[in-house]
């Protein structure tokens, strides 16, 4: 908690939004730095992480949810769908999220709806205007307005930054009075060992492109501070099938020494200094039935 004085305001804005909207991009954004991992496929977040922004006396909490999607046939899809829903309810403010080169449609349809039947309003962002002609635009904007849970509409290009200090200026403004919520220098609420295990999983997602099965899991076994000021770090790759494990390692392991060399980069750079990182592949095959992995990753496994 912060001890700044009673003009300070903070809350939370969650970011809802169907698969691949680009709620992530726009998290990062909002805080400046990498808080949640981004892959052009859809269902990337599985959990919800909070991003934390200062601007001026004002701290916004941003929580990125895994994306809402109808066919959840799946306990780990469900489980991430229940996350996201979970997060608009606790929030102060609710961002929906929509990307325009896809436009309105069930999913979208199916988050409409769940807003409606909760009585909440909403912040609405169409994302990827960069993409999308203005005369597709307008049409679009006219019929989510009609929708009847929108607050106010803004258009914005998250990967550019194109409208989001907009945005960003109208979310601030809507937080309630009150101290802050998290430290002044703290960026995420994700833990170091939990945000190495997304960042490699990130990589996978990457490499393998469409071959990747979705039952993939990383965690972050071991971690230990060196005494040159390095980070020794040991993941577990977890897939579900022996076939998998060989589409994971590549020919001559040489995938994922590929995965292992990109996750290292980027961890050294966002730890300030260097990294040794060993990634094993294991077969676990009902690890998505575990209701360990949930825990460990924020998810409720009966839902």
């Amino acid at each position: 908690m912060s001890d700044h004085s009673s003009d300070t305001h903070a809350g939370f804005a969650a970011v809802l939004g169907a698969p691949n909207a680009g709620k992530s991009t726009l998290v990062n954004r909002f805080v400046g730095s990498k808080v949640s991992i981004v892959s052009p496929k859809v269902q990337t977040t599985r959990s919800r992480v909070r991003g934390i922004c200062i601007e001026g006396t004002t701290q916004v909490v941003f929580v990125d949810t895994p994306g809402i999607f109808t066919d959840t046939k799946r306990r780990l899809e469900r489980s991430m769908v229940h996350a996201a829903w979970r997060g608009a309810a606790d929030a102060d403010v609710i961002l929906l999220l929509v990307d325009a080169s896809r436009g309105i449609d069930g999913n979208l349809r199916e988050i409409f709806r769940g807003l409606k039947e909760t009585e909440r309003r909403a912040l609405v962002i169409i994302n990827k205007i960069d993409v999308v002609k203005r005369d597709v635009l307008l049409p679009m904007a006219a019929e989510i307005e009609d929708m009847g849970i929108v607050d106010q509409l803004f258009m914005v290009s998250a990967l550019d930054g194109d409208g989001v200090d907009d945005l960003l200026d109208h979310v601030c403004k809507l937080m309630p009075a009150g101290p802050w919520l998290y430290p002044e220098d703290q960026l995420s609420d994700i833990s170091e060992r939990l945000l190495a295990a997304e960042i490699t999983r990130e990589k996978l997602f990457l490499q393998l492109h469409q071959e990747l099965p979705y039952s993939v899991a990383v965690e972050t076994e071991q971690w230990q501070d060196q005494h040159n000021g390095s980070a020794r770090i040991e993941q577990v790759i977890y897939v579900q099938r022996e076939s998998h494990k060989a589409m994971v390692l590549g020919k001559g392991g040489q995938r994922v020494k590929a995965i292992g060399a990109a996750s290292r980069a980027e961890l050294s750079e966002i730890l300030d200094r260097p990294v040794h990182l060993f990634l094993f592949v294991k077969v676990r095959e009902r690890w998505a039935e575990d209701p360990e992995r949930y825990r460990d990753i924020g998810l409720d496994f009966d839902v």
